[in-house]
C-alpha cells in the first residue's frame, strides 16, 4: 500500500503541470547553452567535481561519491578525463600513506575559475532586466527546490 505525503497535492493542479513543464524546458535550454557557448566547455559533472574539490579540499573517491550523491564507479569514470587533462591530481592521504586522494591542481583551479566566471556572466545577462529582489528571490527559491530534490532522493535511497 502506498501513502501520500500530507503535503502532496493533486497532480492535475495547474501549477504543478506548469512547474514540471518549465523544468523540462529549463533542462533543455541549459543543455543548449552549454553545448553552444564557451561557458559549457566543462560539463556539469566535471564542474561539480572541480567545485567540490576546490571548496572542500582533497578527497577520496568514496567521499566525493557520497557528497555528490552518485556511485563511486561514476566518480571514477568522471574524474578520469580530469586527471588526464591535468585538472585533478592524485595525492597521498596524510592519514594513510597507502591511500590516494584526488585534489584540484592549479590548472584545474584556473579552469574552474574561468568556467565559473563565464557561467556567472551568462546568469547576469539572463536576469539583467529583472529587479534585484526578483534575482535574489529566484536564487533562494531555486536553492530551496534543489534542497527538496536532494531530500527526496536521500529519502528514496534510504527506503
Amino acid at each position: 500500500m502506498t501513502t501520500t505525503s500530507p503535503q502532496a497535492t493533486d497532480r492535475t493542479d495547474p501549477v504543478h503541470i506548469q512547474l514540471q513543464y518549465q523544468l523540462a524546458v529549463f533542462a533543455r535550454r541549459m543543455e543548449q547553452v552549454r553545448s553552444s557557448d564557451a561557458v559549457g566547455a566543462l560539463d556539469r559533472a566535471a564542474y561539480l567535481l572541480l567545485d567540490r574539490l576546490e571548496r572542500h579540499g582533497p578527497a577520496n573517491v568514496k567521499a566525493l561519491a557520497d557528497a555528490l550523491a552518485v556511485d563511486s564507479s561514476t566518480v571514477t569514470r568522471q574524474v578520469a578525463p580530469l586527471v588526464a587533462a591535468g585538472l585533478v591530481g592524485r595525492v597521498q592521504d596524510p592519514a594513510d600513506r597507502r591511500a590516494v586522494r584526488l585534489a584540484l591542481t592549479p590548472p584545474g583551479g584556473h579552469r574552474l575559475a574561468e568556467v565559473r566566471a563565464g557561467r556567472s556572466e551568462l546568469a547576469r545577462r539572463l536576469v539583467a532586466d529583472w529587479p534585484p529582489e526578483e534575482q535574489r528571490a529566484f536564487c533562494a527559491l531555486l536553492a530551496r527546490f534543489n534542497h527538496s530534490m536532494e531530500s527526496y532522493t536521500a529519502g528514496r535511497q534510504s527506503a
